[in-house]
């Protein structure tokens, strides 16, 4: 199984452990008022004048229109939306086989994985942040292996909801690697074609799952219709998630992260230990800047020579 090194950029501190590794870095003119005019009416504190009448009471609608402005129902609660999700159970076999982790015990990965979660709900507690964009500098850097993994350990806490994403529209890829076969196209979502609940997925109580099943060639012009996100800005007063993770395609790879910026709190950047250059991290940095705060860099297949010194059960 491949090493991951984490480096936590801006705000966060530092912290080593065995794997992986968390280092800190940055993670018109008004018009001029007339002069005062007197209130009509007749005050109440003359003598000699009569009150004015109360004003009569608007006839009730009879039209059907005006009855549907006039009782407008309230929108399901948040647990009631969850409960409608379609139930999915995953396969933790075919997880383990494509490197993810349900459970913490299972491997020392998972452990790290539980370390980033804290440490980044730590972060976006302190500046209330909710959407998170997972990305990589080129592909092939293991993005949507961190999103996952990262979710799942967020499913982990029972106290709170997570919603994982999958707008990689291009080469989408969450549904294969975590075992669901039948998984639709999200452009019907996204569209508004689609309710939320008709698309999304519900594993366990704790996460959705909002997955794709089919390649988009016009991905960034799909991403930039206000209808996405108006879709997007529905679920999240819909579900009400406390932490949300859009797995994004690569951000130097073409416009689509570019247009998801605006809708995301802050990015989570992954990088490739044997293929990434600090020039790629730099490039995007650069995007990112004065668009979208970038969380931290989680740097993938690393070697960590400490890598069983804090593991339990060890003499």
């Amino acid at each position: 199984m491949a090493k991951i090194n984490v480096l936590i950029s801006k705000p966060l501190r530092a912290l080593h452990m065995d794997q992986p590794q968390m280092n800190g870095d940055s993670f018109d003119s008004k018009p001029e008022p007339g002069p005062a005019t007197r209130p009509r009416g007749v005050s109440l504190f003359r003598p000699g004048q009569k009150t004015a009448p109360p004003p009569a009471k608007p006839e009730p609608p009879t039209s059907g229109e005006a009855l549907a402005d006039t009782f407008r129902f309230a929108a399901p609660s948040p647990d009631l939306v969850w409960e409608s999700l379609s139930p999915v159970t995953l396969d933790p076999d075919l997880l383990g086989g494509n490197g993810l982790f349900t459970h913490a015990s299972t491997d020392s990965a998972a452990a790290a994985f539980d370390i980033l979660r804290t440490r980044l709900l730590q972060a976006m507690a302190a500046r209330g942040w909710k959407r998170i964009a997972v990305t990589s500098p080129t592909h092939g850097c293991g993005k949507s292996f961190v999103a996952a993994n990262l979710a799942l350990s967020l499913a982990r806490k029972p106290s709170s909801r997570t919603a994982l994403i999958d707008l990689e529209l291009r080469h989408p890829g969450l549904a294969d690697i975590l075992g669901i076969s039948d998984a639709p196209a999200i452009r019907e979502f996204l569209t508004g074609e689609q309710p939320l609940e008709s698309h999304f997925r519900r594993v366990g109580r704790t996460l959705a799952l909002g997955l794709n099943g089919q390649s988009l060639p016009d991905a960034a012009e799909l991403l930039q219709e206000p209808a996405t996100a108006d879709a997007l800005d529905s679920m999240m007063h819909t579900l009400a998630p406390d932490v949300v993770i859009y797995d994004l395609p690569p951000a130097l790879a073409g416009d689509d992260v570019l247009s998801m910026l605006p809708l995301v709190d802050a990015v989570l950047l992954v990088a490739d230990g044997t293929r990434t250059t600090a020039e790629d991290i730099r490039a995007c940095e650069r995007l990112f800047e004065t668009r979208t705060p970038l969380m931290g860099v989680v740097l993938n297949r690393s070697q960590d020579r400490n890598h069983d010194r804090y593991r339990y059960g060890r003499k």
